[in-house]
């Protein structure tokens, strides 16, 4: 075929040739240097999406293979019929004019052959057609890395890969003649293609399937591909050129002039900022206060605006960097491609962003309604909240104390369900990876709090029976104590000794609690003791003493009095149990200690001596126990006295 064939260009003066090696050779090291570079740099970015290529180019390659070896029989068979056409045509030309039934028999042969060509090309378009989509063309590359077209069949021995490469040489080959002119490039018809011709050099030949794969003739293409290898050769001798490059050169280094005069000024000036803020320590910089947490004092304030500065300051050079690159490589056209996919890092994500967001807006409104429906709602069910506890709205069988918890609870559940709402018109929540990730905080949360929840449950059912309430004086299990918390987890009491004691929810619920506080304003509170006392003594004057040191003690009600109770008659003493009432029983341990004292006090003054089985005293006898405080001045310790009672025996 035609495109395995070279003609030699015309020789040159060898003045002229020694002129254009050197220059040659100089844009050569240059191109070269250039290559290498982005060859560097671009090695790592692109290495996925070389992969991803060679992948595509493979399929591509059997795709077209397997067409063209279609085309291969179909093309065999366009021969066959071309020649037989012919052979018709000289036969027609050949009859005399009398021979008008065999003419119009051979007339009919041709017709056949030509509505048979028709259908071929017919055919052939159709299955281009199909292909046109999935297929992809080898590009034929110009001087800058740009694709000038695509070549997607194959012409002779030579497949669609081999003509690309062919005649992306043969280009750059027409950018070694400086005195090369558009005009030359000339289209010149041959027996099956049309040929791009430069002086006696074939560029490329345009076979009837190129026209197909490009929806035009061959004559129509030809001119096209004309056009944009003239302009191509033109553009690349003009960028080239030796005015050229020290245009861009002189543009790139006025690029960095100005990028290190700006550069300069912004370290400047984040330096001149900087000293600012140090002056301003102890004047308008005093350190950061949230009520009476200080977040930063002053010298730590200060240290964190530098760093910010110093953040922001090397942020902002960065930035101007990243501008400045595209803009160099834009000065010279063989980095221009390399500009617009820098420019691209920022630039699509930024259009991926604000597209995004477009597009995400009618569901963002949706969601702000939702967002604003239910914050109202509950608005609403706080002001009844509020209405109930300051017992504005009484609701039968609904206690005021519950009004904040079940706010909590209808709170949670609102959310909750706002959630549900708001889910589907989040962004990705339709997503394998989003639904995953949901599924795995749910199986976290249901297996990693079964205790608090345990215990949770337990709060909500403290709230609804109402055992207690903050303040009650209470004994769960064996503390005994004021209640100061109660939140959802734990119960928090304080004892008497002063220690802050918390105990579970769970465990509450699965002890036994007394409330002292709950009817003592009401009803009062029965505090008791019980003192043993010796037979010899009378109840009565026992009865007496007790209620006297019950009715003598503070904070004890005198209204319903207080009363005794007989409890046992023991072996050796009787126990007497005195009961007082009392409306304060947060004081119950100094109500008891007065009780005491009392107690002691009036058994003391009236005689009565407290004995016990483990009470033991060494004595005669006859001294009594009582203390001589409490005995008169004319008292004397009685004789100890034997008295025997003589019988009739005896007298005998």
């Amino acid at each position: 075929m035609k495109e395995n064939h070279h003609t030699p260009q015309n020789k040159k003066s060898s003045i002229t040739m020694n002129s254009e090696k050197k220059l040659l050779s100089f844009i050569g090291i240059k191109r070269v240097a250039i290559c290498l570079f982005l060859l560097l740099f671009a090695t790592v970015s692109f290495s996925q999406q070389a992969i991803l290529n060679r992948k595509n180019d493979s399929l591509n390659t059997s795709l077209i293979q397997s067409f063209n070896k279609k085309l291969t029989l179909v093309e065999g068979q366009r021969i066959t019929d071309s020649i037989k056409r012919a052979e018709l045509e000289l036969q027609i030309l050949s009859l005399k004019t009398s021979d008008n039934l065999k003419k119009e028999e051979l007339q009919k042969q041709l017709q056949a052959l030509n509505d048979k060509e028709s259908k071929r090309l017919a055919e052939k378009k159709a299955q281009i057609d199909s292909m046109r989509l999935t297929a992809k063309g080898y590009p034929v590359v110009g001087f800058f890395n740009d694709t000038l077209f695509k070549v997607y069949s194959k012409l002779g021995s030579f497949s669609a890969k081999d003509r690309a490469d062919a005649i992306t040489i043969r280009i750059e080959n027409l950018s070694d003649n400086y005195s090369f002119k558009a005009d030359f490039l000339k289209v010149a018809e041959s027996e099956t293609t049309v040929d791009l011709v430069y002086g006696e050099s074939i560029i490329m030949s345009i076979s009837e399937n190129d026209a197909l794969w490009n929806n035009s003739t061959k004559e129509e293409l030809a001119k096209k591909y004309q056009i944009l290898i003239g302009d191509a050769v033109n553009n690349y001798l003009k960028e080239t050129s030796l005015t050229t490059l020290a245009k861009e050169i002189g543009l790139a280094l006025l690029v960095l002039i100005i990028m290190g005069v700006l550069i300069s000024y912004v370290r400047k000036f984040f330096l001149w900022i900087a000293i600012k803020i140090k002056k301003q320590e102890g004047k308008r910089i005093h350190g950061i206060k949230i009520r009476n947490f200080t977040l930063f004092d002053a010298d730590q304030q200060v240290n964190a605006l530098l760093n910010a500065n110093t953040i922001l300051k090397w942020l902002i050079i960065l930035l101007l960097i990243y501008v400045a690159l595209p803009i160099l490589f834009g000065i010279f056209p063989w980095t221009k491609d390399f500009a617009g996919t820098l420019f691209g890092y920022i630039l699509n994500p930024l259009k991926d962003i604000i597209v995004g967001f477009w597009n995400y807006l009618p569901n963002l409104i949706t969601i702000l309604v939702i967002v604003f429906v239910f914050r109202y709602v509950l608005k609403g069910i706080h002001f009844l909240k509020n209405e109930i506890e300051k017992e504005n709205l009484e609701l039968s069988g609904f206690y005021p104390d519950w009004a904040n918890p079940t706010y909590q609870i209808i709170r949670v559940i609102v959310f909750a369900f706002m959630v549900v709402v708001i889910f589907p018109y989040l962004p990705g929540s339709d997503s394998a990876v989003f639904q995953g990730v949901s599924v795995f905080l749910g199986f976290l949360f249901t297996f990693g709090s079964a205790g608090s929840l345990s215990n949770i449950i337990a709060g909500l059912i403290l709230t609804y029976m109402r055992l207690f309430k903050i303040g009650d004086r209470v004994k769960i299990g064996d503390v005994v104590g004021d209640v100061i918390e109660k939140s959802l987890l734990v119960t928090r009491i304080r004892t008497v000794k002063n220690e802050i004691i918390s105990i579970p929810n769970s465990t509450v619920m699965s002890s036994h609690t007394i409330n002292y506080s709950s009817d003592a304003p009401e009803k009062g509170l029965i505090i008791h003791s019980t003192v043993t006392i010796g037979y010899d003594v009378p109840w009565k004057d026992m009865h007496q003493a007790l209620i006297d040191a019950a009715s003598k003690t503070d904070l004890v009600l005198q209204e319903p009095k207080p009363f005794v109770l007989q409890t046992s008659l023991d072996d050796f003493y009787v126990s007497y149990e005195i009961n007082a009432y009392i409306n304060e029983p947060n004081k119950q341990a100094v109500i008891y200690s007065v009780l005491h004292q009392n107690i002691q006090d009036i058994c003391n003054g009236r005689g009565i001596e407290i004995m016990s089985p483990h009470y033991r005293a060494a004595r005669d006898g006859n001294t009594s126990t009582i203390p001589t405080s409490y005995l008169g001045k004319e008292y004397k310790a009685p004789l100890f006295n034997v008295n025997f009672k003589s019988t009739v025996q005896d007298k005998q």
